[in-house]
């Protein structure tokens, strides 16, 4: 239940957010690359905070980390950071841009837990269902009728 509760909690601020980012683009005042860099800007002391409690204040995560093996740094630098931390969002704001925050957003949103499924299932051996095929092929279908002309 706690992880249903923290994806609804980032879903809500994601989907807040982006209208927020949204009206900024289409002020004109400030582009996509200038708004993710600031977006980022301001992140990252949030995110050092919420990263240092876990890892000082109350050793819940390792506090080796910077010993993890290569295939594990790569994999956080590459993926995480690179791909989902980086280009995502270059690819993600560009978007936002061009389009319609209506269309872009679940476009994006869509595409991604059908790729999560399919690699968890593909790459982490986690089970595919049924029920997650079907889930995942109307969560594609329900953004065709709403982004389709």
């Amino acid at each position: 239940m706690k992880a249903v509760i923290f994806a609804l909690l980032t879903g809500l601020c994601w989907g807040v957010g982006e209208l927020f980012t949204k009206m900024v683009l289409q002020s004109g005042k400030i582009g996509p690359m200038t708004a993710l860099a600031i977006r980022a800007t301001v992140a990252l002391p949030l995110i050092l905070i919420a990263a240092a409690i876990p890892l000082y204040a109350t050793r819940t995560e390792p506090t080796d980390w910077t010993h993890a093996p290569p295939k594990i740094m790569v994999s956080m630098i590459f993926g995480s950071g690179l791909l989902a931390g980086g280009l995502a969002l270059v690819f993600f704001f560009t978007a936002l841009k061009a389009g319609q925050l209506s269309v872009v957003k679940p476009i994006a949103f869509c595409v991604a837990p059908a790729i999560a499924v399919l690699l968890g299932w593909l790459v982490l051996g986690e089970p595919m269902t049924a029920r997650k095929a079907i889930a995942v092929c109307l969560i594609l279908v329900g953004v065709v009728l709403l982004t389709g002309k």
